[in-house]
């Protein structure tokens, strides 16, 4: 291991000053709203103030499933957030979700708008409002709930771990990179195993579990995160990859991958804000499928 300067822990944390590192202007170690900002709502029964990142895209893979499969009452605004700028300590957003992280949806179709923040929160409550992607028995729901919460609780190790130390730290530790790139190994294996005799992570059935682990761990295998793939030797992991491939081909969820998305050179794949279905059109000269 190369040689590091030691740090030696304060007896009493301090935030003295940023960390230098990606998003260092709006991390901070207190909650609550910085500016006083109204959210924006829209015509449809749903409203999402989003960004397009992994998180965000589970749920507009989710919403445009759903759309997919004839449920009018799922269409949706999705309002863009730009965490990079801090709209998430804004007065309105932080009403919605006092944790401030994307996405937030506000459910606008009941007599009192119902706020749902948290991802497992939100993919479980559009499963059951529209009875689609959680199977209704208790062994296959307790399945699809299992892998739920096995993504919600592995990605902190993906995104705030590994991704965070081998991409956005301002300084190269080979500790932690060393760390976190182990672990995330072992968690492609776990599904690599885990795909082996199955179609989907739940069994034959594309599930709510499938639209949170795909946008993370789906995402990597393709080769969306730089040469974070590379470094993992993703091509290792055969069934993740064969899974992944599938999945990205629904139309749904490549109508889901573009909502909310600023960046990237393709500008054909991006759709700040949605607003209505013929919003896909006008971004390719070609109807996207579905």
């Amino acid at each position: 291991m190369s040689d590091q300067q030691d740090y030696i822990p304060p007896k009493v944390w301090t935030w003295a000053k940023p960390n230098g590192g990606t998003f260092a202007d709006t991390n901070r170690p207190v909650a609550g709203a910085t500016h006083e900002r109204e959210l924006p709502v829209g015509r449809h029964p749903l409203q999402l103030y989003s960004l397009g990142t992994p998180n965000g895209v589970k749920v507009t893979i989710m919403l445009e499933e759903l759309l997919e499969r004839g449920h009018t009452g799922a269409e949706y605004d999705a309002w863009l957030i730009e965490i990079k700028k801090g709209d998430q300590f804004g007065s309105g957003f932080v009403a919605v979700n006092p944790n401030s992280k994307i996405p937030a949806l506000v459910d606008q179709s009941l007599t009192e708008p119902l706020s749902v923040f948290e991802t497992g929160s939100i993919l479980v409550y559009l499963a059951e409002k529209f009875g689609e992607f959680l199977p209704k028995d208790i062994a296959g729901r307790t399945d699809v709930l299992n892998w739920l919460f096995w993504q919600v609780g592995s990605t902190p190790y993906f995104g705030g771990g590994f991704t965070h130390f081998y991409s956005y730290a301002p300084v190269k530790i080979e500790y932690a990179i060393d760390r976190f790139a182990m672990e995330m190994k072992r968690q492609l294996d776990v599904l690599d195993r885990r795909l082996a005799d199955r179609q989907y992570i739940a069994g034959h059935d594309y599930s709510i579990a499938d639209m949170a682990i795909f946008p993370w761990y789906g995402g990597l295998v393709m080769g969306l995160y730089d040469t974070a793939g590379e470094f993992l030797s993703v091509h290792e992991y055969g069934n993740v990859v064969r899974w992944a491939e599938e999945i990205a081909a629904r139309p749904a969820v490549q109508r889901g991958r573009m909502v909310n998305r600023t960046w990237g050179d393709d500008l054909t794949r991006q759709l700040p804000e949605r607003h209505d279905p013929t919003d896909f059109l006008t971004k390719t000269k070609d109807k996207l499928p579905g």
